[in-house]
This record gives C-alpha cells, sequence and structure tokens, in this order.
C-alpha cells in the first residue's frame, strides 16, 4: 500500500474505533441463526446482555442522581430489568437477593384488551432444557425477588397487561 493508501486509512481506522463505544444502549436480541433445542424445542444460546450505562429516561424514574445500575432490555425493548441484586445467583445464602426492578417502557396506545391482566407473568426456561418456572409479580411490572432452581442461562417470556417481550438472564451459582 502507498503511503496516500495509508494516509487515507488511518483515519477511517481511528474513527470505527470511536464510533462503538458512544453506542446508545439497545434491546439485546437472540441470534436468529441459534441452533434449536430438540429437547426444549426451541433456540439455545445466551442473549444476556447486562449494560452497565444509564437507564432509559423513560425506566429512571424514582431515582436521583446518576441512574447508572446494571440492567436487560427485553428484546423489542418494551421492558427492562433493573438488576439490584448483580450478578443474579442461585442458592444465595449471604449477600444481595435476587432484587430485580421491572419498568415497563411506556404504552405507546392503551391496552388491546383492557381486561387483560396487569401482573407480570414470568416463564422462564433453562437454556437447553425443558426445565421451566413461572413467576408472578403482581399489580404489574415492579419491584421483585425472582429466583430459579438452577444456574443457567434463562430465557423468560415476559407478559403483562395485554403487552410482550422476552429476555435472558444468567443465574450463578452461589
Amino acid at each position: 500500500m502507498g503511503s496516500w493508501g495509508r494516509l487515507l486509512l488511518a483515519p477511517v481506522v481511528l474513527l470505527a474505533g470511536c464510533t462503538a463505544a458512544g453506542a446508545p444502549a439497545t434491546p439485546a436480541t437472540r441470534a436468529a441463526s441459534a441452533p434449536a433445542s430438540p429437547a426444549a424445542g426451541g433456540p439455545t444460546g445466551c442473549a444476556a446482555r447486562v449494560e452497565e450505562g444509564r437507564l432509559p429516561d423513560w425506566a429512571d424514574a424514582g431515582f436521583s442522581g446518576d441512574t447508572r445500575m446494571p440492567h436487560v432490555f427485553g428484546a423489542k425493548g418494551e421492558i427492562v430489568a433493573v438488576l439490584f441484586g448483580h450478578p443474579l445467583a442461585v442458592g444465595r445464602t449471604e449477600g444481595p437477593s435476587n432484587k430485580i426492578l421491572w419498568v415497563a417502557r411506556p404504552a405507546a396506545t392503551p391496552s388491546p384488551d383492557p381486561s387483560a391482566s396487569a401482573t407480570l407473568v414470568i416463564t422462564a426456561t433453562l437454556d437447553g432444557t425443558t426445565t421451566r418456572v413461572t413467576r408472578e409479580v403482581a399489580g404489574g411490572p415492579g419491584p421483585s425477588i425472582i429466583d430459579v432452581p438452577r444456574a443457567g442461562c434463562w430465557h423468560l417470556e415476559l407478559r403483562w397487561s395485554g403487552r410482550t417481550d422476552t429476555m435472558d438472564l444468567v443465574y450463578a451459582a452461589a
């Protein structure tokens, strides 16, 4: 490569290295090409991506000052799990509990079914298995303690007020 090529390539490399750091937090999605698990009948792989930056404006009500908290976005961006007990753990006997504050993005339109339960229903499936548990947060998204029976990556299906989203959360062994 000639001197002109190197001269033109340097700013491109520098610019490419600078753009990713300022990227806004976006919902995590499970890879579309994830292989199907014969045992569970669904995708495998874990798309749990814990963000450490600021909570989005729509999720920081009630917080004061810097709203940097570990959190995970739903795949559709309809809900965020704010992790007060980070890292989440199975069999924890000391330290923080698996406290999660669920914050739903304000709905753009009223619920398509006004009779739909506001209760947040969480159906969690352990990656690569048929192990499934259901947890409920009465009154809809809000504070909760969500424990699961085994360590690993859990695929969560979230339903509340006629709305849905999904996310993956990792629980470590204590």
